[in-house]
């Protein structure tokens, strides 16, 4: 079965025609490593996970290589450490373990080349230097890049294609945006390879003095070194497209790379409605939920449904529901065997990674009571796993008790017209993480997100 997906580059789907099946290679940015990964950070990785499962399924986990690179060499991790006193290589060491540590408990694999040595398939910007000025120097030699002031620049305008992935022009761009008007720039398009550190700046020796490289330079360097000259599919959030990846291409072409035959992006994510930002309030890590015991399955499963080239709006009406739907489906495919051959989601995956199908799909299969094609659905996108499943353990015979003498005392208040028990009654049931349904038909009770049995303990 053909996979097809959206190609920005052409503004169009395309089938994936891998330059060597053998080893289908993949390019994703990664994150900047000086805090914790917020919500928008883990949508991309959420996607492009989704496709490496897919890739692997289609061609074997070992003819898949899968690179996502870490920044820990950049200005912000350079503030950070200045404003907390700690050393730039703790602060880098620790909050790449906090992604890792995030992304893990939301179901992400981990990036892998031909299915192993994952440390390599998640390189680190400081260990590829060498390979960053070497790069740099061969574009200076051709006349891509100048040297001034210890800054090294790209010449924008001596590339004739920039602008192709974004479908802007440079004129364009200078008008529509800020650009940073600096003495040591030819034009003000051009952008920064290299620039010079103080002492209190990390920095490493070059042709051009003692520098770090600027952002852009990173994912040419590592990509070429780790996928080659040219690869399949490079991704990553549409925030990205330009400059960041506009100024990849330009590089690595000008390098003599193909580079990346296929470029796809994610739109970016909402809370409510609204876009995060602290100024809002809304502004909220995966760690956050996570500890606020909404489970990593649970906030997997709300940013899969809406598809990835469309704005993903999480709202705790979609986490509710998708609590419900999953402790439904694991009711189902409690103790079913997986069976990847009986999987429903291949064809949905296969047209531009329509998950929002495979779930529709997912239902149907719950409601036809299929649950070993239900499962290895479920597995196809990572869900319903054994490993992601320990939150919707409950003990159901407490609930049952509890919901015994919530229908009495709700008898009992239709008598007497006071509901003043009942409301006391279902106030520490919800307290305790307990999702109260009451209609004609009766008294339901279901464990929540952060239900804590210990609150029932004393509970009349």
């Amino acid at each position: 079965m053909n996979i097809t997906l959206y190609n920005t580059a052409t503004r169009r789907k395309e089938v994936l025609d891998p330059i060597d099946p053998d080893n289908v290679r993949m390019y994703v940015c990664g994150p900047t490593v000086y805090d914790r990964a917020h919500l928008g950070n883990a949508r991309p990785v959420l996607v492009f996970d989704v496709l490496y499962r897919l890739l692997r399924h289609t061609y074997g986990a070992e003819r898949v290589t899968y690179v996502r690179n870490f920044t820990d060499v950049d200005d912000k991790i350079n503030a950070r450490a200045a404003l907390s006193g700690r050393s730039i290589t703790d602060i880098t060491a620790e909050t790449t373990q906090w992604f890792l540590d995030d992304m893990a408990a939301i179901g992400a694999l981990q990036p892998s080349i031909r299915g192993r040595d994952h440390e390599r398939a998640m390189p680190r910007a400081t260990a590829y230097v060498g390979q960053m000025i070497a790069m740099i120097s061969g574009l200076i030699a051709d006349g891509y890049a100048y040297e001034n002031e210890g800054h090294v620049l790209f010449r924008v305008r001596k590339y004739e294609d920039y602008g192709a992935l974004s479908g802007r022009s440079v004129d364009d761009m200078i008008a529509g945006a800020r650009v940073e008007v600096a003495p040591y720039k030819e034009d003000p398009m051009d952008f920064v390879m290299w620039k010079p550190s103080d002492d209190e700046t990390p920095g490493w020796d070059s042709p051009w003095g003692r520098g770090r490289p600027g952002w852009h330079i990173e994912c040419s360097a590592m990509a070429a070194d780790l996928l080659g000259d040219s690869f399949d599919i490079h991704g990553g959030g549409n925030d990205l497209t330009f400059p960041h990846h506009e100024n990849e291409i330009a590089q690595s072409k000008c390098t003599g790379h193909g580079f990346a035959n296929v470029w796809m992006h994610n739109e970016m994510l909402q809370v409510e409605g609204k876009k995060m930002s602290k100024s809002l309030g809304n502004f909220f890590t995966v760690r956050d939920l996570l500890d606020q015991g909404v489970p990593g399955e649970i906030i997997r499963f709300v940013m899969l449904s809406t598809h990835y080239r469309k704005p993903m709006d999480w709202t705790e009406k979609k986490r509710a529901e998708a609590e419900a739907t999953l402790r439904k489906w694991r009711s189902i495919t409690a103790g079913v065997d997986l069976d990847l051959a009986q999987e429903h989601a291949t064809a949905a995956l296969s047209d531009d990674l329509n998950v929002s199908e495979v779930i529709m799909r997912m239902h149907s299969l719950a409601a036809e009571g299929k649950s070993a094609a239900l499962r290895a659905t479920g597995a196809m996108i990572g869900l319903l796993g054994d490993d992601m499943g320990q939150w919707a353990e409950a003990p159901e015979i407490d609930l049952r008790a509890h919901e015994a003498t919530l229908t009495e005392a709700r008898s009992t208040a239709m008598q007497s017209k006071d509901f003043g028990p009942v409301d006391r009654l279902k106030a520490a049931l919800i307290d305790a993480g307990v999702e109260v349904r009451m209609s004609k038909e009766g008294v339901e009770l279901l464990p929540g997100v952060g239900f804590d049995p210990a609150k029932l303990e004393n509970l009349e």
